[in-house]
């Protein structure tokens, strides 16, 4: 097995930036020199989405930045000790010992023990201490294979046993103390990447637990394997904390256990007031307890979820199960058109049914490619249209599963295909979704007897929610949703002039306010449910997708312009991040600008937002249209009046670009410029 760390890969007494961002960078360039990585752009753009995920500080001025990456070809850990701290979220301060962990997306299981194994190192002050103190590269390599169990040379070694909190009980927790109760609380960590934070959270409850007279046992979800605790311990536990950023696998194990819920980071700062929550969770008889198997989900990152964040994650949650139905139906109809031109919603069904790739069609319109081009656009225009189809049950559908859980699914989309059917539309499918996941929650609530908790989420519950959600969408509340959902689509489908410039201009600002946020995610969502009304005499929607689409492609392509207009406003990292946003912003991911506003929120956001409502209301002036919900430039095909479309886009992109450079000058402090990037150098 190859050494994970070598001296090429330690950096001391070096500043390299100002912000986690511009470390991260320098530690991904050094392990791509080390000849452990392709491309640093691809390494650090892995690690650094991650980093956005979850701040990777740690108490004690520690900072373990990771990823997976197809990047890597050598799982490898980086280190730096920064003469200049550098801040990575950490609550007591910015950190000075920062760790990359650099693993390839398919690493072996041995490889990720011994890095799971470094992550619960560093929360050891021995161990961080003797990192400070050290005089040379070769001494941090020793100290990090000590800590490894691979000595100071011996990278080869097998990798050592995982801790005992990998769900195996600790002494004290396998046997409590003799005529003492002991209190026991089990826990579940788990971290997006799985290699750093579930391991550190596991240990530091432990820890906490220990120096408290708390039996702590915990089950580390993460990529070094998972052992399951044992259901005779769960049975005989207090509470259960889980301090996790994604799912929890198995959690009906832990079905009526008092329980406290958090990000995992939490964990690894504040382990005894989790317990502690959890404990007095436990004591109190109306304190928060899991469903009983088969009830419905509840979800509390951290404390009590409010009820308009509740719905927030809701709503966001089947707007984004939603999206790959219009991505994929949209484009397909898209493609539909070209091959088959705009008649093809005349023919498409009869061509589909009568006719095969032997038996081309005789009768299509004039601007399809042949007979083959008709036959093969009404195909993919009938496949994208019924995908379309789905949308609205969709979004009501996972609406209904944020909500409940599974139990809310059948409900949700039941609800949602009735809304489809009463004409109700998008804001049917909302009512709907909140409805069957409301309902669906609420029986689940309900104790139910043991013989009886089998069929709860397979049958009662999406039966008796069915049945409620649906029939207050036939009975009550699709007629009113259906006149309101007409009534919008015709006052869409009649703005001309300048109302459909200040539809341009509000949609620009929203796409550009938080870069893919949830306010950004509400114009575009409400752009693509508009599609599925759209037809040859109702056009709006078309527009109002290409007004969102051009907007949200601004901020990433004006960042690259302004690197570009002004190399030494922008840091290195800054003008790296710049080149990859040209292809970002090009292909419609606002995304791209997240770098930019992060560490310049004040002058990056509002430069955009000017640029967007610019090209948002050049956009509807122009009358461009966009039959594809996605991809930027790149479904030219699927654009109306594609040049003055481009223009729109390019007037915004300019205004951002121009706005951001001259803030950035005159207004603030000024940005550190390239020539302060620092050297790598030991």
């Amino acid at each position: 097995m190859t050494e994970l760390i070598s001296p090429e890969l330690v950096l001391l007494d070096v500043a390299l930036g100002d912000a986690s961002a511009d470390v991260i960078r320098q530690l991904a360039q050094a392990v791509v020199d080390d000849g452990r990585a392709t491309g640093v752009d691809g390494l650090f753009a892995d690690a650094y989405a991650r980093e956005q995920k979850t701040a990777t500080g740690v108490p004690g001025g520690i900072a373990i930045p990771h990823c997976r990456s197809e990047a890597v070809t050598v799982a490898s850990l980086a280190m730096a000790r920064l003469s200049r701290p550098v801040d990575f979220g950490a609550k007591d301060g910015p950190a000075d010992i920062v760790f990359f962990i650099a693993a390839p997306s398919g690493a072996d299981q041995e490889h990720l023990k011994l890095l799971a194994k470094l992550a619960r190192s560093l929360i050891k002050k021995d161990f961080t201490a003797s990192l400070r103190a050290a005089r040379t590269r070769e001494d941090v390599v020793a100290l990090v294979n000590e800590a490894l169990g691979l000595g100071s040379s011996d990278a080869a070694a097998a990798p050592a046993q995982a801790p005992a909190t990998d769900a195996t009980p600790t002494a004290a927790a396998a046997a409590p103390t003799a005529g003492k109760h002991r209190q026991l609380v089990v826990a579940v960590t788990a971290c997006p990447t799985g290699i750093a934070h579930t391991y550190m959270a596991a240990d530091s409850l432990v820890a906490a637990g220990r120096e408290n007279g708390i039996d702590v046992i915990v089950e580390t979800q993460g990529s070094a394997g998972t052992t399951p605790i044992p259901q005779t311990v769960i049975d005989n536990a207090d509470a259960v904390v889980f301090a996790v950023d994604v799912d929890v696998r198995g959690k009906d194990r832990f079905a009526s256990l008092p329980y406290v819920q958090s990000p995992v980071k939490r964990a690894i700062d504040e382990p005894l007031v989790m317990l502690h929550e959890a404990l007095s969770t436990a004591a109190d008889p109306n304190g928060r307890r899991l469903p009983a198997a088969g009830g419905a989900r509840v979800e509390e990152p951290e404390g009590r979820e409010s009820v308009g964040g509740k719905l927030k994650r809701a709503l966001l949650t089947g707007v984004s199960y939603m999206i790959p139905f219009v991505a994929a139906g949209g484009l397909l109809i898209a493609l539909g058109f070209l091959l088959g031109g705009y008649d093809i919603t005349k023919y498409a069904d009869t061509i589909v049914v009568k006719n095969n790739v032997f038996d081309l069609p005789s009768q299509f319109g004039p601007q399809a490619w042949g007979p083959l081009g008709a036959y093969l656009g009404a195909v993919l225009f009938k496949i994208g249209s019924l995908s379309l189809g789905f949308l609205v049950p969709a979004l009501a559908g996972y609406i209904g599963y944020a909500l409940a859980d599974r139990p809310g699914i059948a409900p949700g989309f039941t609800a949602g295909a009735v809304a489809g059917f009463m004409g109700a539309g998008f804001l049917g499918g909302i009512v709907g979704g909140l409805l069957a996941g409301y309902t669906a929650h609420w029986l689940g609530s309900f104790s139910a007897p043991k013989w009886l908790r089998g069929l709860m989420p397979v049958a009662i519950i999406p039966l008796i929610a069915s049945i409620i959600a649906s029939g207050l969408m036939f009975v009550v509340l699709g007629g009113p949703i259906a006149f309101i959902t007409t009534a919008l689509n015709n006052w869409l489908s009649g703005m001309s002039g300048a109302a459909a410039v200040v539809l341009g201009i509000i949609l620009g600002l929203m796409m550009c306010f938080d870069l893919g946020g949830p306010v950004n995610k509400v114009a575009y969502s409400f752009a693509v449910a508009g599609l599925g009304a759209a037809s040859a005499t109702n056009q709006a929607p078309y527009h109002i997708m290409a007004a969102v689409m051009a907007a949200g492609m601004v901020p990433p392509l004006a960042m690259a312009l302004a690197t570009v207009l002004s190399p030494k406003t922008f840091n290195a990292a800054e003008h790296e991040n710049g080149k990859a946003a040209w292809l970002l912003g090009a292909s419609f991911i606002s995304e791209g600008a997240i770098p930019f506003a992060a560490a310049d929120p004040f002058r990056i956001i509002p430069a955009s937002m000017l640029g967007g409502a610019v090209t948002g209301a050049l956009s509807m002036a122009f009358n461009a249209g966009s039959k594809a919900p996605h991809g930027g430039i790149f479904v030219f095909f699927a654009i109306d009046n594609f040049i003055m479309w481009v223009i729109s886009i390019a007037v915004g992109v300019a205004v951002t670009a121009l706005a951001t450079v001259g803030l950035k000058r005159y207004v603030g402090k000024k940005a550190p410029a390239a020539a302060e990037a620092q050297p790598v150098a030991a």
